[in-house]
């Protein structure tokens, strides 16, 4: 097990990684909490500001293209979706939660990339405030591991 603490604590080293961020602008008070905890938790971990690219979408529907653009440049070692998508009276949830996440996924396997995906679909909005801090947080630190076990595997 020591060997497993000591892989975790390098995964947490984010000094030396690049990291890009899209921001759904959509429910854009959630997302902006959503943001400065995930770039709160990035510089905890030694990313220099200067080696984070944080982008704005106008909703989680544009945030995979943009991902996309991100990766196809090959300047990052990880990639993080921000968004929130709250259930309202239609399908339209649905689809957006359901698009959304297929295209993040794509993302990060056609590029062979890490995306941590923290696109919160909630039903309400009491359910997104009440994860909005550690979902951003969370998903600076799964692209920070999971970048460093990319690298460690190939």
């Amino acid at each position: 097990m020591q060997g497993a603490d000591k892989g975790q604590q390098a995964a947490l080293d984010g000094q030396d990684l690049r990291i890009g961020i899209v921001q759904a602008r959509f429910n854009e008070t959630l997302t902006n909490t959503l943001a400065q905890h995930c770039l709160d938790a990035l510089a905890a971990m030694g990313v220099p500001s200067h080696q984070i690219r944080h982008v704005t979408v106008p909703g989680a529907l544009e945030v995979p293209v943009a991902l996309q653009t991100m990766a196809d440049s090959e300047r990052y070692d990880a990639l993080i979706a921000l968004g929130c998508i709250i259930r309202g009276e239609t399908y339209h949830f649905e689809l957006v939660a359901n698009e959304s996440g297929a295209g993040v996924t794509r993302v990060s396997l056609d590029a062979n990339l890490p995306v941590a995906n923290a696109i919160l679909t909630v039903e309400d909005e009491a359910q997104a405030w009440a994860r909005a801090a550690e979902k951003g947080a969370d998903a600076a630190r799964v692209a920070v591991e999971m970048a460093h076990l990319l690298k460690a595997l190939q």
